[in-house]
């Protein structure tokens, strides 16, 4: 009888995954709400866009969760998009605000806070990197797949990325303490179809949005890394963990 029940709960979980469009186990869609209003990228998250979307926190990968860690500073993201433009907004709690890079297309993750974000068409190899400080600097890479990651090759390929960050605090001041900073990203959809993959309500891509958080404050050795959607292992380029993407009028 035990087992009975056992097996009607599986397939009642089964079913609930199927209704919400997942398998069971399988990364939560995240959606992207429609706006006919273009979002203002100013890094001020206060267009009307925003209201309207869902607030997805961020996680520790679930590889840090089982060593007994806990996420030090929280922060969300929210997803938007028109017929021009995805947008991606960041709001981070952070105690120390600093971001090194003084220029665009440098890797940022190795000079200070961070937010990135992945996309991927779901039936192809390559994907898009892209990234917004809290300076207001910018880098896209393109790798053809994960195969080809950490060759020059993976900056050749240009986007017109609009980015914009506000910090609640002082930037690169470690002798005192900050609030967050918020940022703001507009990803042309015509570059996301360049290489031929449709973009919009009917298409499958997938997302990931991470984050990488340095702090003199936080009891680490090197910096925070957290993510929406939460990963099997705190490994940003691990595709199967990606969020599938809906696009919503």
């Amino acid at each position: 009888m035990r087992h009975g029940r056992v097996a009607v709960a599986l397939c009642a979980l089964a079913a609930v995954a199927a209704l919400a469009g997942t398998e069971p186990g399988a990364p939560p869609v995240m959606v992207a709400k429609f706006t006919g209003t273009p979002v203002n990228v100013d890094g001020a998250l206060d267009d009307a866009a925003w209201k309207t979307t869902t607030p997805y926190p961020l996680l520790l990968g679930k590889d840090t969760e089982a060593r007994g860690e806990t996420l030090h500073e929280p922060g969300e993201v929210r997803l938007a998009w028109d017929n021009e433009f995805l947008y991606v907004g960041v709001k981070y709690t952070d105690s120390d605000i600093v971001a090194e890079g003084k220029n665009d297309q440098e890797h940022h993750y190795l000079t200070g806070d961070l937010a990135e974000v992945f996309l991927k068409p779901k039936a192809n190899t390559w994907y898009w990197e892209l990234y917004v400080t809290p300076h207001g600097k910018k880098t896209h890479l393109w790798f053809p797949g994960s195969g080809r990651m950490g060759l020059k090759s993976s900056e050749a390929h240009t986007m017109e990325l609009h980015v914009a960050a506000q910090c609640q605090g002082t930037l690169n001041d470690w002798r005192d303490r900050d609030t967050s900073w918020t940022g703001e990203m507009a990803i042309p959809i015509r570059e996301l179809k360049r290489f031929g993959d449709e973009f919009g309500p009917d298409a499958a891509w997938t997302i990931l949005v991470a984050r990488y958080n340095y702090s003199r404050y936080l009891p680490l050795r090197g910096p925070e890394l957290s993510m929406t959607p939460q990963l099997p292992v705190t490994s940003y380029h691990y595709h199967d963990g990606y969020a599938p993407l809906r696009l919503e009028r």
